[in-house]
C-alpha cells in the first residue's frame, strides 16, 4: 500500500468537492475573487473540512500554494508556546510572490487550550491585513466566542449515502477494481457519511483482493454485517443466555470487534429489529449507553458484554 487513496483522490479545487453543496457554493465565490475572511469549518470527521481548506488555498494561490500556507494540527501543538512561536512567526512574514496574504490552517482547533485561543485571537487581530486563518474543528462550541465572531462559520455535515456511493464507485474504477454493488452498499453503511473512512475501507480490502465483495469489506473493517447482529439478537430471544453468549464470542472473534465497537454497531441495528416494540428499544438503548460508558471508563469488556447479553435475554424473553 504505497499511497493513501484519501490523499491520491483528494479534490484539488473547491468545485471538485463532493457533497456540502452550500459550503462549496460559498467557497467558490471566495476562490473566484481570490479573497476571503478568517474561516471556521465545523463538523464531523471525514466530511471534507481539510479538503476544503487545501482546495481553497490552491484555487487562490495556484500550485505554489504551500509557500503561503502553514498547516498545523492543533491537537499536537495545542499549547500557548506553539501559537506564540510558530503561528506568530509565520503570520508576521511577507507573503510569497504576488499573493495578497498568507494562510494559516489550524486543524482540530477545538483541541487548543483557552490560553492558546486567547493568544490566537490577538494574532488574528494584529495580522488581519496580511494573514488569513482557517480553523477546523469537530465541535465549534469549544472555540471561544471572540474567535468565532471573527470568522465566517461553515457547517459540514455527514455526506449523503448517494454521494459516498458515487465516490467509492469512481475511485474503484480509477484503481481498476472489480467491486460488486452490495460491497459498495456495505462500505456506505460502515462509513456513516465519513468519506475518508469509506476510501480507507476500500483500500484496505483492495490490498487483499482486487475483486471486492461484501464479505471482504466486513471482514477487513472490524464491522459485523447486519445479519450477524440480527442473529445475535435472535439467539438472545430464542436460545437463552449461554447460546447467545457463544454467539457473541464468535461474532467478536470473527470480525475483531472491540467492546465499544460492538455496542455501537448493535445500537445502529437495534431499530431494524421488528420483533421489538418501541418501549423495549428504548430500554435497551439506555442499557447500551450504560454499558458503553462503563467500557470507556475501563470496565471489564467480558463482564459488561455478558451483562448486556443477560439484559437482552431477559428483555426479549419477557
Amino acid at each position: 500500500m504505497s499511497e493513501l487513496w484519501v490523499e491520491k483522490h483528494r479534490p484539488r479545487t473547491v468545485t471538485d468537492i463532493r457533497g456540502q453543496r452550500s459550503v462549496v457554493e460559498r467557497l467558490g465565490v471566495y476562490a473566484s475573487k481570490g479573497e476571503f475572511p478568517h474561516l471556521l469549518f465545523a463538523g464531523p470527521p471525514g466530511t471534507g473540512k481539510t479538503t476544503a481548506a487545501m482546495a481553497l488555498a490552491m484555487d487562490v494561490f495556484g500550485e505554489e500554494f504551500r509557500r503561503n500556507l502553514l498547516e498545523m494540527n492543533a491537537s499536537d501543538e495545542r499549547k500557548l508556546e506553539s501559537i506564540r512561536s510558530k503561528v506568530k512567526q509565520f503570520a508576521r512574514t511577507t507573503p510569497y510572490g504576488d499573493a495578497p496574504f498568507k494562510v494559516i490552517f489550524l486543524d482540530e482547533a477545538d483541541a487548543l487550550t483557552n490560553d492558546a485561543q486567547g493568544a490566537l485571537r490577538r494574532i488574528m487581530e494584529q495580522f488581519a491585513e496580511t494573514c488569513r486563518f482557517i480553523l477546523s474543528c469537530n465541535y465549534s462550541s469549544k472555540i471561544i466566542e471572540p474567535i468565532q465572531s471573527r470568522c465566517a462559520v461553515f457547517r459540514f455535515r455527514p455526506l449523503p449515502d448517494a454521494e459516498v456511493q458515487d465516490q467509492v464507485a469512481l475511485v474503484a474504477a480509477s484503481e481498476h477494481l472489480d467491486i460488486v454493488d452490495d460491497a459498495v452498499e456495505a462500505i456506505t453503511r460502515i462509513a456513516q457519511g465519513d468519506l475518508r473512512k469509506a476510501l480507507t475501507t476500500l483500500q484496505v480490502a483492495a490490498a487483499l483482493d482486487r475483486t471486492i465483495d461484501r464479505g471482504l469489506i466486513y471482514e477487513t473493517s472490524a464491522t459485523a454485517p447486519p445479519e450477524a447482529l440480527h442473529a445475535y439478537l435472535m439467539a438472545c430471544k430464542e436460545d437463552g443466555f449461554h447460546a447467545a453468549r457463544r454467539r457473541l464470542r464468535e461474532l467478536l472473534d470473527r470480525y475483531g470487534l472491540a467492546g465499544t465497537d460492538f455496542v455501537a454497531q448493535l445500537h445502529r441495528n437495534l431499530y431494524a429489529a421488528d420483533f421489538l416494540d418501541e418501549q423495549a428499544k428504548l430500554r435497551l438503548t439506555e442499557r447500551m449507553a450504560d454499558v458503553e460508558f462503563r467500557l470507556v471508563e475501563g470496565g471489564s469488556e467480558t463482564v459488561q458484554l455478558d451483562a448486556l447479553t443477560a439484559r437482552l435475554v431477559n428483555e426479549l424473553d419477557a
